[in-house]
C-alpha cells in the first residue's frame, strides 16, 4: 500500500512538472505571440465576432421570418348567456341560461412575416456594415497597441537585467575597494574618512541593487502578462538591449512619406462621422412609410374532454393572406426634432474629424522629434559614460596614490553610476520613441492580419 501512494505521488508530482513550460523569445517573436495570445488581443477579435454576428441580425430582420403558436384552453367555468326567454318556448320578459361553446380547445397557428419596405431597414444595413468596419479598425489599434506594450515590457526586462548586471559589477569593485582601504587604514596608511565614504557608497549600491533584482522580477511578470501568459512563466529573452538599440536607429524612418488612408486613427474618425451620417439617414427615413406582408396557415379543435390527440377527432382549418401599411402622419415635430438632433450630431462629428486630423498631424511631428532626441541623447549619453568611466578610472589611480581625496573618489563614481543609468534608459527610450513612430505611421501594417475568431 505504502509503495502505491508513493507511486501516485511520484505520477502527480510528474505531471505538474509536465505541465510547466518555459518561452524564449526574440522581440520580433514576443511581438507575434502577443498578436495572437495576449488578452487584449483575444477579447479584441471577439469583438470583430460579435460585430459581424451583429451584421446578420440586421441583416435577418428583412428576411422571412416564421412562427408558430400553440394554444390550449380549458374553460373551468365556462362562462354563461342570458338569452330571452321566448326563444326556448318560455314566458316573455324571461332568460334563459345557456353556455355556447366547448369546454375545452386547441389551435396550432403558423405564421409567415415578410418586410417588403423598410427605410430604416436598409440604413440599418448600411450602418451595420459600418460598424463591422469600426470594429475592424478598433482591432488594428489594439493590435498596434498591443505591440507596442510588448516592445516596452520587452526592453524594460532588458532594461532591468542590465541595471543588475552594472551595479553588481559596481558593488563588486567597491567591496573590493573598501576592502584595500579598510587594510590601509588598519596600517595607518589610509583616514577613517575614506573608509567611511566607501562605506556609504556601498550601502547605495547594495539598496540599488537590491531594488533592481526586485523591479527585474515584476518587469518579468509585467511582460508575461503583455504576452498572454502565466505571469509566473519562465521566459528567456534572446535579444540584447544593445542589439534592439543599434537596430532601432533608423533615421530614415522619420523620412518616410506619410498616408492619412494608413493612419488607424484617422480610418476611426471617418467611421464615427459616417455613422452620424447614417443616424440622420434613419431619422429622416422614419418618415417613410413601412410594408409587411404575411400568411398564416391554422388548425383548430374543440371537445369537452381532452381527445385532442384521438385520431379520431376533427380539426378545422384556416389560412389568412394579408398586406399591412404603416403610414407615419404626425408626431407633432417628435421626428422633426429628432432629425435635428442627428444633423447637429453629424457636424459635432465632422469638427471632430477635423480635429482628429489635426491631432494626428501633431502626433506624428512630435514622434518624430522624440525619436530624433532619443537618438540624440543616446549617443551622448554613450560619450558620457566613456568620459565617466576614464574620469572615475583616474580618480581612483589618484586616490590609491594619494593625490586626491576619498570625497573625490566618491563624486567620480557617483558620476559614473548616474551616466550608467542614464546610457541604459537612453537605449531604451530609442527603442520606445521609434515603436511610438511606427504606430503613428503604422508601418506594420497589421491591417492584413486573420480578423477571425480564435479563441
Amino acid at each position: 500500500m505504502r509503495k502505491l501512494t508513493i507511486i501516485a505521488i511520484l505520477l502527480i508530482s510528474s505531471l505538474g512538472f509536465s505541465q510547466e513550460r518555459s518561452y524564449s523569445f526574440s522581440m520580433e517573436e514576443a511581438v507575434n505571440f502577443a498578436l495572437d495570445s495576449s488578452y487584449t488581443a483575444i477579447n479584441s477579435r471577439r469583438e470583430i465576432a460579435k460585430s459581424i454576428k451583429k451584421k446578420w441580425e440586421t441583416t435577418a430582420a428583412g428576411l422571412p421570418q416564421i412562427d408558430g403558436v400553440v394554444d390550449y384552453q380549458n374553460q373551468l367555468k365556462q362562462p354563461v348567456t342570458l338569452i330571452p326567454g321566448e326563444i326556448a318556448g318560455g314566458a316573455p320578459g324571461s332568460f334563459v341560461p345557456v353556455v355556447f361553446g366547448t369546454k375545452q380547445n386547441m389551435s396550432l397557428t403558423g405564421t409567415l412575416t415578410q418586410l417588403i419596405f423598410d427605410g430604416s431597414y436598409l440604413v440599418g444595413l448600411k450602418a451595420a456594415k459600418v460598424f463591422v468596419d469600426y470594429n475592424e479598425n478598433t482591432n488594428e489599434k489594439t493590435l498596434l497597441e498591443v505591440r507596442k506594450g510588448v516592445i516596452n515590457a520587452y526592453g524594460s526586462v532588458l532594461l532591468t537585467q542590465e541595471s543588475v548586471a552594472i551595479f553588481e559589477k559596481n558593488l563588486a569593485t567597491l567591496k573590493d575597494n573598501l576592502k584595500e582601504t579598510q587594510a590601509m587604514y588598519d596600517n595607518g596608511f589610509a583616514e577613517e574618512e575614506d573608509v567611511e565614504q566607501l562605506q556609504i557608497t556601498t550601502s547605495q549600491i547594495q539598496n540599488q541593487l537590491s531594488n533592481s533584482e526586485r523591479m527585474e522580477s515584476i518587469a518579468k511578470q509585467m511582460l508575461n502578462l503583455a504576452l498572454g501568459i502565466p505571469v509566473d512563466a519562465e521566459v528567456n529573452l534572446e535579444d540584447s538591449l544593445e542589439i534592439l538599440t543599434t537596430e532601432s536607429i533608423a533615421l530614415a524612418l522619420t523620412e518616410t512619406e506619410f498616408n492619412f488612408e494608413n493612419n488607424v486613427d484617422y480610418r476611426i474618425a471617418q467611421n464615427l462621422t459616417e455613422q452620424r451620417e447614417l443616424e440622420l439617414k434613419l431619422e429622416k427615413s422614419k418618415a417613410l412609410p413601412s410594408i409587411n406582408g404575411f400568411v398564416n396557415y391554422g388548425t383548430s379543435a374543440f371537445d369537452n374532454e381532452f381527445v385532442f390527440f384521438d385520431s379520431e377527432t376533427s380539426w378545422f382549418q384556416s389560412s389568412v393572406l394579408g398586406v399591412s401599411m404603416n403610414i407615419p402622419i404626425f408626431s407633432s415635430l417628435q421626428r422633426s426634432a429628432r432629425t435635428q438632433q442627428a444633423k447637429i450630431a453629424l457636424e459635432q462629428s465632422k469638427t471632430d474629424f477635423v480635429q482628429a486630423t489635426q491631432q494626428i498631424n501633431l502626433d506624428l511631428e512630435r514622434a518624430k522629434s522624440n525619436y530624433k532626441f532619443a537618438i540624440e541623447n543616446y549617443q551622448t549619453a554613450e560619450s558620457n559614460l566613456k568620459l565617466a568611466e576614464r574620469i572615475e578610472s583616474k580618480n581612483l589611480i589618484k586616490y590609491r596614490e594619494g593625490i586626491t581625496t576619498s570625497f573625490d573618489l566618491r563624486q567620480a563614481q557617483t558620476q559614473l553610476y548616474t551616466a550608467q543609468q542614464e546610457y541604459i534608459n537612453s537605449m531604451l527610450d530609442v527603442i520606445d520613441t521609434k515603436a511610438t513612430l511606427e504606430t503613428v505611421l503604422n508601418t506594420p501594417q497589421l491591417s492584413n492580419r486573420d480578423y477571425s475568431e480564435k479563441n
